[in-house]
């Protein structure tokens, strides 16, 4: 809690006004018992013009009341809606700043809980301790000071039940903020499940696998339930209880009452006073138990959101400015190890090489031997374990992250558009990007095609992840978003594996002719798309198993001629080595 509220507070001035409004309703509610018992006095006494009176005053009050409690609750909701606005930006400026680690640690479907869900939940806890928990403490201190001066002894009743009360409160909270803990956590199983259902429903329909997608989803929904169960039914505990005190202390309020008005210690009106008092004080109570009872959830819910805001980025920037660049448009690795948070061995080890200006490298080797993850440390997406990646002969972790991303033009592995239009999506590689440029990144890119004969053209709308566009066409338009950018280094991370062979040659020979002096970095899959390149690293297990051209690891590696064999044909690796 104290996390989320050193970050986020409210209008000091509206808490005040919506305090003192509230004050005034709780002093006009309060009123009426004590005009009710002079009402009473005034019958015994025949007297009628001081009974027309306190009506006229029990109006007024009454009116006050209800304009003084529309004041603090439109108050209320507007302080509320305002905190919840400022806490969803809050962990959504937080999540901006993640490197791929943090994400890794909460997950997708946790973060977007915890930003829609958890806070909304938050909201509604707050809206109510504004409303009713706010006043009710008013109404119970004031009802009770007041029922002191009426009643005397009377009062000693609640000496007795207001202690249970608290103790009965004390106890269902504990209890229930362990399971609403539980439920959040189970609640961020189910949307992780429900993601990957979503994402995934192609392959899923596919493979015919719809009702072991239903039992995971029943089980995980099971287990929400027993937890949601337990939950509620300790929280429904809370009013019966609270409702049976209630009745036994207006009972003993009742009966001591009675007694003393028998034996002529005390007044009729002060009996309905006292009464009254002793109802308001209980009522008040048990509208603090409601607010209590949601606290558990709320406070799980803060806890959540304290979680994410807490969490220390590892990737920042530097405390000093960017060192003097000594080159540029180069890349180099000096003998570079990096692992994965948690994982017991690292992804690659000792990795040395340099890419200079106007040349290609290309990585290629199995699944899993670690190519992505070379790429994704130039841009600082991870950082390294040991070893340095240097861009422009600086190190990685010396450069401000805007400063090192804005050399880089990245394609990552899986293409991901965003809602809006073609253009739109093309100008996150250049923001004051013009149609002319639209129409030559699409060109270098081979999307002109498709893009060109759509309505609207560069105005296309694309839908949420680019759904609405083949994995080739997409790819596409996720290259030509790099080369908007005019970048001194482009990073294409398996970029070309969705496009047919034509293609695929097509864009490399516009990319080299458009790139200039552009440094370019290919993770690929298919010998055939780096063939050309100015070197080759081959991985196997996250070690480089050889390095060099094309025909030079033919002869020298291994790992590389049965690949190309795989893919080109003996006869064709054999016709390329004897030719050498």
């Amino acid at each position: 809690m104290k996390t989320i509220f050193s970050r986020v507070g409210f209008n000091k001035k509206q808490v005040a006004a919506m305090v003192i409004f509230a004050l005034l309703a709780s002093l006009a509610q309060l009123a009426a018992p004590t005009l009710v018992s002079m009402m009473i006095d005034g019958v015994n006494d025949n007297n009628e013009k001081s009974i027309i009176y306190l009506a006229v005053a029990m109006i007024v009050l009454s009116l006050v009341a209800c304009l003084t409690n529309v004041v603090s609750n439109h108050l209320a909701a507007k302080l509320t809606a305002r905190f919840s606005a400022d806490l969803r930006k809050e962990v959504f400026y937080k999540v901006q700043g993640f490197s791929a680690s943090e994400m890794d640690q909460f997950g997708t479907a946790s973060l977007i809980t915890r930003t829609t869900t958890d806070v909304s939940v938050i909201q509604s806890f707050l809206i109510m301790l504004f409303r009713i928990g706010l006043l009710a403490p008013m109404m119970a201190v004031i009802g009770l000071v007041l029922s002191v001066a009426f009643t005397g002894k009377l009062a000693l009743v609640l000496a007795i039940a207001i202690p249970l009360l608290i103790v009965f409160i004390a106890v269902i909270l504990i209890r229930a903020s362990i399971h609403s803990a539980k439920l959040r956590k189970k609640i961020d199983s189910i949307n992780k499940l429900f993601l990957e259902t979503l994402e995934g429903v192609r392959v899923i329909r596919a493979f015919n696998k719809q009702d072991y997608e239903i039992k995971r989803f029943d089980d995980a929904n099971q287990d929400a339930t027993d937890v949601s169960r337990k939950a509620i039914a300790i929280s429904g505990m809370m009013m019966p209880v609270v409702n049976f005190l209630f009745g036994l202390t207006s009972v003993g309020a009742m009966l001591v009452g009675s007694y003393m008005v028998a034996r002529n210690t005390f007044d009729v009106s002060a009996l309905v006073a006292a009464t009254q008092y002793i109802n308001i004080i209980l009522i008040a109570i048990i509208f603090l138990a409601v607010v209590v009872g949601m606290f558990p959830d709320a406070y799980a819910c803060m806890n959540r959101i304290a979680d994410v805001l807490k969490t220390e980025v590892t990737i920042r920037d530097p405390a000093e400015k960017t060192p003097e660049k000594t080159c540029r448009g180069t890349i180099e690795f000096r003998d570079v190890t990096f692992a994965y948070p948690g994982a017991d061995e690292p992804v690659i080890k000792g990795i040395s090489f340099v890419s200079k200006p106007g040349e290609t490298t290309a990585i290629i080797g199995r699944t899993g031997c670690g190519k992505s993850s070379i790429v994704k440390l130039i841009p600082r997406l991870y950082d390294t374990s040991f070893g340095e990646v240097l861009v422009d002969g600086v190190n990685v972790r010396d450069y401000r992250l805007d400063e090192l991303r804005d050399l880089v033009g990245y394609v990552p592995q899986k293409n991901v558009l965003f809602s809006g239009d073609i253009g739109e999506n093309l100008n996150f590689g250049n923001e004051n990007g013009s149609e002319a440029e639209w129409k030559e990144a699409a060109r270098i890119a081979c999307a002109d095609e498709f893009v060109e004969k759509k309505d609207g053209t560069y105005r296309a709308p694309v839908s949420q992840g680019g759904t609405n566009f083949s994995g080739g066409q997409r790819q596409r338009l996720a290259i030509a978003r790099a080369v908007m950018k005019k970048a001194e280094v482009y990073i294409f991370d398996d970029s070309f594996s969705a496009l047919d062979m034509k293609t695929d040659k097509q864009l490399r020979q516009n990319l080299k002719k458009s790139m200039g002096d552009s440094t370019m970095i290919v993770v690929a899959q298919r010998v055939s798309t780096i063939m050309d390149a100015t070197r080759i690293i081959v991985l196997e297990d996250g070690a480089v198993a050889g390095m060099g051209t094309h025909r030079e690891l033919l002869g020298s590696c291994r790992l590389y001629r049965e690949i190309a064999e795989i893919q080109l044909g003996k006869e064709e690796v054999l016709h390329e080595l004897e030719s050498v």
